[in-house]
């Protein structure tokens, strides 16, 4: 399977070419903590595509004499070095799927709709966003290439520069990882979600509370590594595929209740995971906490449809239905802006994937 994304080399090199594509981030409903080699997940994951939350990449190819990996990065127009070797990495592990990139160097211009060092994961958006680019150079070398093998072998790529970011393609759902109910599933690549998904899940709203702007005391790599061995790992890995089962059926049957129970233990059993490895550590704030109590409060007294989810970090993502977005940013601008840092949030929602501009 894998060899199915090995490109071979183009006839003829021409002299440059250039692309720009917008790549939202997502927000994972179903988590996936822990992976094997390869950027291979442990477990399925399923999330939903957001829409504001985007990276905008432009690269400009120009063909050069010399092998070699050659590209200069800038972020909203300023020199970024400490982003070289990540970039450097991720161009090594794709090398054998498309050898013609040694014979182009890159000038790789980005930027986030999102301010940068909010709080906000940029990987997903911006390695998708990237991945894009550089297969639509490839499209342009080998005009033949049909969507499917496009879109795929871009979602490949993807997860080869941060796992996450092979389900930012495409939209609404996108799983990723082999699962039993799921015929297209694959490790290797996301996948949008074919099945049942009930119309009060269309519109759902993302508004991300800032709770803590900081760079985490543990990245997401490191965290992920201490799954080997975590004395919870299979249970975690077991679950997973549990949740993701009954998440469907709950998309089916527009079961909010459903959703609102499966997407929040899933969200806890996250941290619970980072709270229990060795060594073991706490991403959570004392503000997330709050911001939760109030939630369930909010919750329990309006009976609204309101959730929360995290990702590996202290922010949180509420959940909602359109219907209820009047309702809810006033509440949020009574009782949990407060616990914001600086009072920030965005708004954003369900969106349908990445876009060429």
């Amino acid at each position: 399977m894998v060899n199915d994304f090995i490109s071979g080399l183009p006839e003829a090199f021409p002299e440059s070419y250039e692309c720009t594509w917008k790549s939202p981030s997502n927000i994972a409903l179903v988590k996936y903590w822990g992976k094997r080699e390869g950027q291979i997940p442990a477990n399925p994951s399923i999330s939903f595509t957001l829409d504001h939350c985007a990276t905008t990449t432009t690269v400009k190819f120009k063909a050069k004499p010399d092998k070699g990996f050659d590209f200069q990065l800038l972020l909203e127009g300023s020199p970024q070095p400490s982003f070289h070797p990540k970039i450097g990495k991720f161009l090594e592990r794709i090398a054998s799927y498309m050898p013609f990139l040694e014979s182009y160097s890159m000038d790789i211009n980005t930027s986030n709709s999102f301010p940068h060092s909010s709080g906000i994961a940029s990987s997903a958006s911006g390695m998708s966003a990237l991945a894009l680019c550089l297969m639509s150079l490839e499209k342009f070398l080998f005009p033949e290439m049909d969507d499917a093998y496009f879109w795929r072998k871009a979602s490949f790529l993807a997860r080869l520069g941060s796992g996450s970011a092979c389900r930012s393609l495409e939209g609404p759902l996108v799983s990723w990882g082999e699962h039993r109910n799921i015929p297209v599933s694959s490790d290797l690549y996301g996948t949008p979600y074919r099945g049942g998904m009930h119309p009060v899940f269309s519109g759902y709203q993302d508004t991300i509370l800032l709770v803590d702007k900081g760079q985490k005391q543990v990245s997401s790599t490191v965290g992920h590594g201490l799954m080997h061995g975590h004395p919870f790992a299979d249970a975690r890995f077991s679950q997973a595929h549990h949740n993701l089962d009954e998440l469907m059926k709950v998309l089916t049957a527009g079961d909010q209740d459903g959703f609102i129970r499966i997407v929040e233990s899933e969200a806890l059993t996250l941290h619970a995971m980072m709270m229990s490895s060795q060594p073991y550590f706490i991403l959570m704030k004392p503000n997330t906490l709050e911001i939760i109590n109030r939630i369930w409060k909010f919750r329990e007294e309006n009976t609204s449809k309101l959730c929360f989810t995290l990702d590996a970090g202290a922010n949180v993502h509420l959940l909602y239905p359109a219907s209820e977005k009047e309702e809810v940013l006033k509440f949020i601008e009574a009782e949990l802006v407060g616990y914001c840092e600086h009072g920030q949030y965005i708004c954003d929602r369900v969106g349908t994937g990445a876009k060429q501009l």
